[in-house]
């Protein structure tokens, strides 16, 4: 009798201390393993975006992040008494379940692929696509995410950008700022191009390689039109575009130089008649007679 109560306690003096020490185990993987993962993914990711690109540092942090978890959930499932080989094979079942029904998204994942090989715009470009224009966030395996210039979140699966036309408006070093300009068909247009030249000459913001051009592109209804085309470095395009408007305005206005505003001129011709013009006295009709 004495014999089996002390196998008895023997037993569940190792059934605890085994319990105790899997959720030892348990706890340390869920509140250390975790965040030293989530910590070496955001340093490499810091890393590698000063040692190569953004782009890139950003799928090495998650390629760490992702591979990690993965051992951590593979260990706490372990310790909770999960087998391995049963857990493959109930994955392999459920993996091919999921593959029927997430078509759309392995084809996100494969225009994903594309995206990250093929490189046509990356972490933080601008570019415009169906529409939408904005910075790049992040590019991702199912989807890209680009902020727009008033401050909202947009979501383009990968799938879409493969299929449409993708403008990356900050892919080159320097961008053209492009200004229509109308003056009125009185002015001399020499004049009017040598004060546009000198215009950007005097801001140091404008390269003077490629040169500033001044271009007439057509006789208006009510001006002469040209095109103010000034190169900038694309950080600066905002501001230039900005700066070049107030001076052109401020200068034709010191110069005397006309912008015209749309007008319409009538005229009869010599032998047309007079356009008959008739004087209608109005009545006030009482509607109690």
């Amino acid at each position: 009798m004495r014999t089996c109560m002390m196998i008895n306690l023997n037993f569940g003096q190792l059934l605890t201390f085994e319990t105790l020490t899997s959720s030892i185990r348990f706890g340390a993987l869920v509140v250390i393993g975790l965040p030293l993962i989530y910590a070496a993914s955001r340093w490499i990711q810091r890393y590698a975006s000063r040692k190569f690109t953004p782009q890139q540092g950003m799928i090495f942090g998650k390629l760490v992040l992702y591979g990690g978890v993965t051992i951590i959930a593979l260990s706490i499932l372990n310790e909770l008494g999960f087998k391995l080989s049963h857990l493959l094979g109930a994955a392999g079942i459920i993996g091919i379940a999921v593959g029927f029904a997430s078509q759309t998204s392995v084809s996100n994942v494969i225009s994903g692929l594309f995206l990250i090989a093929e490189k046509p715009f990356e972490v933080n470009d601008i570019i415009t696509v169906g529409g939408i224009t904005g910075q790049v966030l992040s590019i991702d395996m199912l989807s890209i995410k680009i902020r727009t210039f008033d401050n909202k979140y947009v979501r383009i699966p990968n799938e879409t950008i493969i299929k449409s036309d993708v403008t990356n408006i900050t892919h080159f070093p320097i961008r053209r700022v492009d200004i229509n300009i109308g003056v009125a068909y009185k002015e001399d247009l020499g004049r009017v191009r040598n004060v546009l030249l000198d215009i950007a000459r005097i801001n140091p913001l404008c390269l003077n390689e490629p040169e500033p051009m001044v271009l007439f592109t057509g006789y208006g209804n009510s001006s002469i039109d040209m095109l103010f085309a000034v190169w900038v470095a694309k950080a600066d395009w905002f501001v230039v575009k900005n700066q070049l408007m107030e001076d052109v305005k401020k200068r034709f206005d010191q110069l005397g130089i006309e912008i015209p505003f749309p007008h319409l001129s009538l005229y009869k011709g010599s032998v047309t008649e007079p356009i008959p013009v008739n004087i209608v006295k109005r009545v006030h009709i009482d509607e109690n007679n």
